[in-house]
């Protein structure tokens, strides 16, 4: 027990609350917004000039709140 240290204002992406962040990874996205990982990837393709993700190397993150704008305005997805 003696050996751990605890850095009390090291802070930690997993700290920030999730309605707080700006962007999401995938993984997360799926569980806030109850729609599947695969149903995100294909929303990506299907829609390459949207501006609600950004590419982070091959790495995906949806942007919350412009994502949630365009969930706003459609009708299904």
């Amino acid at each position: 027990m003696a050996n751990k240290k605890i850095n009390v204002d090291e802070k930690r992406y997993s700290d920030i609350p999730v309605w707080r962040r700006y962007t999401l990874p995938i993984e997360e996205a799926a569980g806030y917004y109850h729609i599947g990982e695969g149903k995100l990837r294909m929303l990506i393709d299907t829609h390459p000039n949207e501006d609600f993700y950004v590419m982070n190397g091959n790495r995906v993150l949806i942007k919350r709140e412009r994502f949630e704008r365009y969930l706003d305005h459609a009708t299904a997805i």
